[in-house]
């Protein structure tokens, strides 16, 4: 039986303040982790490490506990406590990428895969505070922060119109990307690297590229982006495709964005693995993002009204459809290493590898 959050946080907020728990609760803690079979699998957790694991994860959250607490209460909310997430996901993916990066002897790669709402950025500050504590550099790089500089933006817009956003495939150098991920991996520690930045606030929110963080003695870089290691499919997928794709020309587009996503395949073998956040519902994002807007509003900013907001969201489902691309995903065990689904309140639910479940066949064929 798996424990309700108050229950667990409860446990988690005594321990964290120094309070140990009792033998009895300590069992159930134990307990707990291997009830969730998935999660279990999926970080490595069995009947003979679980209480080493207890206390492992136990003593990383002791002395994290003051910095996530801080970052959690200024920047970050979830509706449901901080604890649990952080007990159940956000601990124990830091320890497994300090393995991983240990295993590896080079810099680690992780491709961290998740749309808008997601949590993406969250999750990567919180896995950049965890791993410094454990004595890890770790830089935290976008997808956004390749895009192609704003005057080739303009002439790639002029070139092909239904470029109306950046964002979709084919706004990004790709070659620079490849570039940066294989000095990160492979150039002497001590040499300084440039990372490139993108500043979405330059020409009126169209966004240019800024001045690169330079960086150096990596360890781990944690790589994230909006369609991050997503692969081309089977064009004959766009002939049924689901809404927003409903015309001909929605369906060109579709097709070509999706002929463009060969160009980034070199860039996704550079990844080490693949972690995919994954709604519950891909419409939630369309959710997410009138929530935001709102707030914005309400905060005295601009913002887009609701029909801007629809208009936005669909035009990138016209580009990569959650439904072709990224739900098929979700069981591909080629590719991908992790899944941990998203709630509606944004807190994390499931966590599994495909490579766990059981084999399905695929409606839709990589091309």
């Amino acid at each position: 039986m798996q424990p309700s959050d108050s229950s667990l946080n409860l446990i988690l907020q005594n321990w964290a303040m120094g309070q140990a728990p009792t033998p009895v609760l300590q069992q159930q803690l134990e307990t707990w982790l291997l009830a969730d079979s998935l999660r279990a699998k999926a970080f490595g957790i069995n009947s003979t490490n679980v209480s080493q694991t207890v206390k492992v994860r136990s003593h990383l959250l002791q002395g994290v506990y003051p910095a996530i607490q801080q970052f959690c209460q200024h920047t970050f909310c979830l509706e449901s406590d901080f604890l649990v997430p952080l007990w159940n996901l956000w601990l124990p993916l830091a320890l497994e990428l300090a393995v991983s990066h240990q295993a590896l002897g080079r810099p680690f790669i992780q491709g961290i895969l998740g749309g808008q709402g997601t949590g993406k950025t969250t999750l990567a500050t919180i896995l950049t505070l965890l791993l410094s504590h454990l004595g890890y550099r770790t830089l935290s790089f976008s997808l956004d922060d390749l895009y192609k500089t704003y005057p080739d933006r303009l002439r790639l817009r002029a070139e092909d119109p239904r470029l109306t956003w950046r964002g979709p495939p084919g706004t990004h150098d790709v070659d620079l990307g490849c570039m940066v991920l294989d000095q990160l991996r492979h150039t002497d520690p001590s040499a300084s690297i440039q990372v490139p930045r993108f500043d979405k606030s330059a020409f009126n929110g169209a966004g240019d590229r800024t001045v690169p963080e330079v960086v150096k003695d990596v360890a781990i870089v944690l790589f994230e982006g909006w369609f991050v290691g997503v692969r081309p499919i089977d064009p004959a997928a766009f002939a049924t495709a689901p809404s927003p794709i409903v015309t001909e020309a929605d369906r060109e587009f579709a097709r070509d964005m999706n002929a463009k996503l060969q160009n980034y395949l070199p860039l996704w073998s550079r990844l080490d693995r693949l972690m995919v956040l994954h709604p519950t519902d891909y419409h939630l994002s369309q959710q997410w993002r009138q929530q935001a807007e709102h707030q914005m509003i309400a905060a005295g900013k601009s913002g887009m009204s609701g029909r801007e907001i629809d208009q936005f969201v669909e035009y990138f489902w016209k580009a990569l459809h959650p439904e072709l691309f990224i739900q098929p995903l979700t069981r591909d065990r080629r590719y991908v290493d992790l899944v941990v689904e998203i709630n509606p309140d944004h807190s994390p639910g499931t966590v599994y590898r495909p490579q766990d479940l059981a084999p399905e066949s695929q409606s839709v064929t990589e091309a």
